[in-house]
């Protein structure tokens, strides 16, 4: 009798785990993403296939290469070690140049945003700045630092300074004046209002900002690259496009977007674990 009974509340055990597991896998949310990926995985295959056919049939190679002569490519860069040599030198470009101008933006956008008084003087000097295309700083940027890797990494932290900037400077003005009186009122010190109030809601908008420069900061070490370099995936592209590579020129460009894309998934994971009271909030 104690066996037997034992093993019915085993299984009523299992069976309310189940059941307990069950809302998780049929959750609207759970499904929407399924359905999601699952379109997006149809639409790439189906765009592919229409690639692949019209290769050489339609359209000829040398304009739009194939999928499969890019993925040759691919195999072959990473066969010699080609693909992540010059991969690993773009990424450190990436990452210390986003470092770097993604600390410089939020600090001054923080600061500007806190002293309105010094941001009314910067305003004209900023934007003149913004406004100046960036591909055309280049040259000077190579007068200035060489063609090392330093002006790689200083030209990616440039870009990614000013939408940093922007976001962090919008952020912190557009707390709600309201409450942080209501806050001084309650006794508040301005270390408090600043940890407790302005950081966590000028988060969401420095998060924005260090998306949106992402793939910014990897078009500012490849224009430099491109610019002048021997090594990283902007020499692939130049070097590709130069032997009228059509296959290698698109190669290089897939690499970057799976970089990018990888280093946009990394941002809104760690979004998703900083901001959890934001989910909450939302609920």
């Amino acid at each position: 009798m104690t066996s037997q009974s034992n093993a019915s509340t085993s299984k009523e055990n299992v069976q309310a785990l189940l059941n307990a597991e069950e809302p998780l896998r049929t959750s609207p949310n759970f499904n929407q993403k399924v359905k999601i990926q699952g379109i997006r995985i149809a639409f790439l295959l189906c765009f592919l296939i229409l690639w692949e056919s019209a290769a050489g049939r339609l359209i000829d190679k040398f304009w739009i290469s194939s999928p499969s002569d890019i993925v040759r490519t691919l195999h072959k860069w990473a066969t010699s070690g080609d693909l992540f040599f010059h991969l690993g030198i773009t990424l450190q470009e990436t990452f210390i140049g986003f470092f770097i101008g993604a600390l410089a933006g939020c600090f001054v956008g923080f600061i500007l945003g806190r002293w309105s008084f010094a941001a009314k003087v910067m305003d004209p000097f900023i934007t003149a700045i913004y406004s100046l295309p960036k591909v055309a700083l280049a040259p000077l940027f190579i007068l200035w630092f060489g063609i090392g890797i330093e002006m790689k990494i200083l030209f990616a932290a440039m870009i990614v300074f000013f939408l940093v900037f922007f976001n962090t400077f919008a952020g912190v003005k557009d707390v709600d004046e309201d409450l942080l009186d209501n806050i001084r009122l309650m006794g508040a010190t301005e270390k408090q209002i600043v940890t407790k109030v302005i950081i966590p809601s000028a988060l969401t908008w420095v998060f924005v900002g260090l998306k949106l420069s992402v793939p910014y900061a990897l078009i500012g070490a490849v224009v430099g690259e491109i610019t002048a370099s021997n090594k990283g995936v902007g020499f692939l592209i130049q070097y590709s496009a130069g032997n009228f590579d059509t296959a290698g020129t698109f190669a290089a460009l897939v690499i970057l977007m799976i970089v990018s894309i990888s280093l946009n998934g990394i941002l809104m994971l760690l979004e998703s674990r900083l901001l959890r009271w934001k989910k909450t909030n939302s609920r």
